[in-house]
């Protein structure tokens, strides 16, 4: 198999990134050195919400999957990225709607909505964000999409704080993938191989992970 590009997706992890408010600061340090133990090693601490990662379908709804029990086959799978137009904060269903092909049903769909570019430690970037709006859950449920990712801190946006696009979607069975990077690099409607990898943590509710899209 040849591969013409593959783009990755994913943000660098680093102490003083900007995360979620209220998850802690990151933790990144050398603990072994080449001087003392002949080789180097890293000790590391964060949420495992930080970065790009993966809300498994546990993380707001009680009977959901767990991160270590998504299967792979909904992780390495075809998809492709849309960008649907948002008023505000909110995308809409008939945004969704504009840009949907039959396509895309079943496969993993990434949204790109430009909004990695402002990432920064900054009320706008970390407080603002856009996300799909409630109108939306039954859509892609019933559409049976394997995956969604989204470039914002959020699946939903920044002033939903009871959480219905979480809870809605996770009730379908459906993980997604939060603060991707680099979504304005692929081709809205053609179809890549999307391998999005978490970490396989028993009984966690999510992962850090590494995302990349590959052009066959």
């Amino acid at each position: 198999m040849i591969l013409k590009a593959v783009y990755d997706l994913s943000v660098t992890v680093e102490p003083g990134m900007a995360t979620w408010p209220t998850n802690p600061e990151v933790e990144l340090k050398d603990e072994w050195s080449y001087e003392k133990d002949s080789y180097k090693e890293e000790m590391y601490r964060s949420s495992t919400h930080t970065g790009t990662h993966f809300d498994a379908p546990i993380h707001m709804f009680k009977g959901g999957l767990p991160i270590d029990k998504v299967e792979v086959k909904t992780l390495v799978s075809e998809g492709y990225c849309i960008r649907p137009k948002f008023t505000g904060t909110e995308i809409h269903l008939d945004e969704i709607k504009k840009v949907w092909k039959e396509e895309y049903n079943g496969k993993i769909i990434l949204i790109n909505t430009g909004w990695d570019k402002k990432r920064a430690k900054s009320e706008e970037w970390q407080y603002k964000f856009p996300g799909l709006a409630e109108d939306t859950i039954d859509f892609f449920g019933e559409k049976k999409v394997k995956l969604i990712g989204i470039d914002t801190l959020g699946i939903e946006a920044a002033d939903h704080t009871t959480f219905p696009v979480h809870i809605g979607l996770e009730k379908y069975g459906i993980t997604f993938i939060e603060d991707m990077a680099n979504l304005d690099k692929l081709r809205e409607g053609k179809p890549y191989l999307i391998a999005a990898l978490p970490l396989k943590l028993k009984g966690a509710s999510g992962s850090m992970g590494r995302v990349v899209a590959m052009e066959l």
